[in-house]
């Protein structure tokens, strides 16, 4: 090894370089450094074979496992190996000593280790600062790493009095930045600064920052020990007023709580079980700290238990009579749901002990589904509870949260019952199909022992954790649709369908409900404003079209603002509303009067379809053109209804001769079906006999006789088989003001649920073949023409309305 004049080492230009991790390594500095990697261990042999020197530079990329040249830091420093040890591991621990700064020039190898060239970094000697500057600078960088030191930061306790003994500005900043503790970055960049002077500066301003957080950190410490030592002291004080207290024979709060509670615990009349579980969590919290968390669980825990209704029960209401008379009062029609419940009072009336009925309310909206339940619960006299299960997908939501999470709380069944205050209110479960499921669990299938009077009566909730009995209760559910309800939870619901109503019954509620109240609702009078029965039969007919009432609600309201608008502006006059004022106020009708669904016209079917919001009317078209016998389906036609179209072609062709139909037009005529609407999906099998009907019309050229409805599915064979949905297709048919409807013969025991005003105007007809189909539905005479008739009063159809998109099942 090669030494100077001076005794310094002669620093050679070709040197093996060992990238270092986690560490910037300055000149005058020694450090112990652990080298695994195989590279860096060639290396440090290699320097250790000659002169023992090697070249430190810092990775860019700590993470980086073999770096390349890009990744390495241009300056750093050249180092001498003091020591060398072999670890049992594989991994070489050396001891090196940094001796001056350097920057590579270029790299002689990269395998199987790194060779640089380096260029030497002198010191600045010209700085262009005062020796005053540069001594005031360094005055002020060594007071700042005392007040550090003193502030708790942990550095080598030699290095105040190795300051001491430095007066060369560079030396002075390199020995703080190495001990500062700072990321390779920074550390990187107050190397690289050549002039010893600005580098002074740029640790001082490190210093400087590091003095603010720890002056934070003292702040914060002193803080939360000063809050620590206030709540003991508080607790001190508190235990030495409870000794007081007791000497003197006055009452403690604590005890007094305990003494409540277990006066509550004694009139709650809780079951054995739950009285003991009661009791034992009550034992737990007296020998418990007020403190402690966990004082407040079992807290909440034994409140909730005592608001529980256990044994706490409302007197139901026997009189037979008097729950007719509120439910009549309340609601119009819904015969069935009126019956069930005055049934059940019956049998509660002969029978104290009996379990609740499990009801479920299927309909389409606006028919009073919700409401019903209110009635209920006032015609019983008990307790009304709503739960919406709408969009529900949390089981815990049904069944509670264990009391080990953070903020548990029971499920919704369990805070219904609370909130009601009694064990048999009338509960709702509104929305019943509207129920999801996600990773959460299937609240559908936690409901499952809800809704089961073989099981409900010991039902557990997870956080009370103790049986309940619900067979007390009386469960009403509503749902739109009965698919979307696993087949299970349908298994224990009783499900009654309520239908829609008819226009006169729509008249009747307006008259006795839906007026009054929003006449109410608005501010008027009876001597304000009169609703002539014309006007309500255009704002159903002509403004609304829906098996509820909602929107014949909105509509009515929206012309009672109108009117209070003009009494507000000081026209006190009565206003009477009339059609002309209904235009007026509502803008023209929605639904706009057709003179076609009377009309007899050739190869046009009147077909009925059921939807999710009640019965539709759809006309069946079909028409005869030349080609060569394919048969085209169009209007967003379903895989059942296209079947149905093909089984009514199949038939027309098997019984051409009977039918009268020439067998050539088959093989030389392209026959087209469409439905309109072709925007709307429809689908299923009750228009088979429309579409027969459709068919054989334009085969043989003879008109649809008017006012004919029909729905059924139909076979080859040309059995006419029966459909659902009768009451909406009927009350939809009623609605277009059809005079007649086919029916299947099987569906005739389904009559006894449509209503006596729409007999009275409708004539049905009873099929069991299609041969009966065909004879009722066309016309003897062809020589009518196509659509030659004049225009009938009082149809309507429904204008496009956007909004009203729904799949039709026929």
């Amino acid at each position: 090894m090669d030494f100077a004049d001076d005794g310094r080492v002669d620093i050679p230009n070709e040197i093996p370089m060992l990238p270092v991790r986690d560490v910037v390594v300055f000149p005058y500095m020694i450090l112990p450094l652990f080298v695994a990697r195989d590279s860096s261990i060639k290396a440090v042999d290699d320097a250790l074979a000659s002169d023992r020197l090697v070249f430190l530079s810092a990775q860019k990329d700590l993470s980086e496992e073999n770096p390349s040249q890009d990744s390495i830091y241009e300056i750093g420093t050249v180092a001498m190996i003091m020591r060398m040890r072999k670890l049992p591991d594989g991994r070489v621990k050396i001891l090196v000593q940094g001796l001056v700064k350097a920057k590579i020039e270029k790299y002689l190898q990269t395998h199987p280790f790194f060779r640089v060239h380096v260029q030497k970094i002198e010191e600045a000697v010209d700085v262009k600062e005062s020796a005053i500057e540069i001594e005031a600078l360094m005055r002020i960088v060594k007071e700042n790493l005392e007040k550090i030191i003193s502030l708790g930061k942990v550095l080598s306790p030699d290095i105040l009095m190795i300051l001491e003994d430095i007066t060369d500005p560079g030396r002075l900043a390199d020995l703080i930045a190495s001990n500062l503790g700072l990321k390779v970055e920074e550390s990187q960049s107050i190397m690289s600064i050549a002039d010893p002077f600005v580098r002074l500066k740029r640790v001082n301003e490190n210093l400087s920052r590091e003095l603010e957080l720890l002056d934070v950190q003292a702040r914060i410490q002193t803080q939360a020990k000063e809050e620590i030592n206030r709540t003991q002291r508080e607790y001190y004080l508190r235990e030495q007023m409870r000794a007081i207290k007791s000497e003197l024979g006055d009452s403690d709060h604590r005890v007094e709580e305990m003494n409540e509670l277990e006066d509550r615990l004694t009139k709650a009349k809780m079951p054995l079980e739950v009285d003991m579980e009661a009791r034992k969590q009550l034992r737990r919290l007296e020998q418990m700290h007020p403190d402690a968390a966990e004082a407040s669980i079992v807290r909440t825990y034994i409140d909730w238990l005592l608001d529980t209704p256990w044994s706490r029960a409302t007197k139901d209401n026997l009189d037979l009579n008097k729950a007719l008379e509120v439910l009549n009062g309340d609601h119009y029609g819904l015969d069935k749901i009126k019956e069930r419940i005055v049934e059940f009072l019956a049998v509660r009336k002969l029978k104290k002990v009996m379990r609740g009925p499990i009801l479920c309310f299927l309909g389409p909206p606006g028919v009073g589904k919700t409401s019903l339940g209110r009635s209920i619960a006032k015609a019983m006299g008990r307790k009304f509870v709503r739960v919406s299960l709408g969009g529900l997908r949390d089981e815990a939501e049904i069944r509670g949260h264990r009391r080990t999470y953070v903020g548990a709380m029971p499920g919704r069944i369990i805070q219904g019952l609370k909130q009601a205050g009694t064990n048999n209110p009338v509960f709702m479960l509104d929305e019943l199909d509207k129920i999801g499921a996600d990773f959460r669990g299937d609240p559908a299938s936690a409901l499952l022992e809800v809704l089961d009077p073989e099981q409900n009566y010991s039902f557990r909730d997870h956080y009370l954790n103790l049986p309940y009995d619900l067979s007390n209760v009386f469960f009403v559910a509503t749902a739109n649709l009965i698919d979307p309800i696993p087949s299970a939870l349908k298994d224990r619901l009783e499900v009654i369908s309520l239908s829609g109503y008819s226009e006169e019954e729509k008249m009747d509620i307006s008259k006795r409900f839906l007026i009054p109240k929003q006449i109410q609702e608005n501010g008027l009078s009876d001597e304000t404003i009169k609703f002539e029965p014309d006007a309500v039969k255009m704002v159903i007919g002509q403004y609304t079209r829906e098996s509820g009432l909602r929107n014949l609600e909105r509509q009515i309201g929206g012309v009672c603002r109108k009117v209070a608008r003009k009494v507000a502006e000081g026209n006190d006059n009565k206003h009477s509303i009339t059609p002309e004022k209904v235009v007026e106020f509502l803008g023209p009708p929605v639904y706009i009067p057709e003179t076609e669904w009377l009309d007899p016209t050739i190869g046009v079917a009147t077909g009925l379809a059921w939807t999710p919001y009640g019965g539709e009317v759809l006309r069946v078209e079909a028409s005869v053109i030349k080609g060569q016998g394919r048969l085209t389906l169009t209007g967003q036609l379903g895989d059942v209804m296209k079947e149905s179209a093909t089984a009514a072609l199949t038939y027309i062709r098997a019984r051409s001769k009977e039918l009268g139909v020439d067998d050539s037009v088959f093989s030389k005529m392209d026959i087209h079906i469409h439905v309109p609407a072709g925007a709307i999906p429809k689908d299923g099998p009750s228009a088979g006999i429309t579409m027969c009907t459709a068919l054989l019309s334009a085969f043989l050229k003879r008109p649809v006789k008017s006012g004919v409805a029909m729905t059924g599915e139909i076979t080859l064979n040309g059995r006419v088989l029966p459909i659902g949905g009768l009451k909406e297709k009927v009350l939809a048919a009623a609605r277009a003001q059809m005079s007649t409807i086919i029916i299947p013969e099987k569906n005739e025991r389904d009559l006894i649920d449509i209503p006596e005003q729409i007999k009275k105007h409708v004539r049905f007809v009873i099929a069991s073949d299609v041969s009966e189909v065909l004879k009722e539905a066309l016309e003897v005479n062809a020589s009518k023409g196509v659509g030659n008739g004049k225009p009938r009063k009082g149809l309507s159809r429904q204008a496009k309305n956007p909004t009203r998109r729904r799949d039709l099942s026929v």
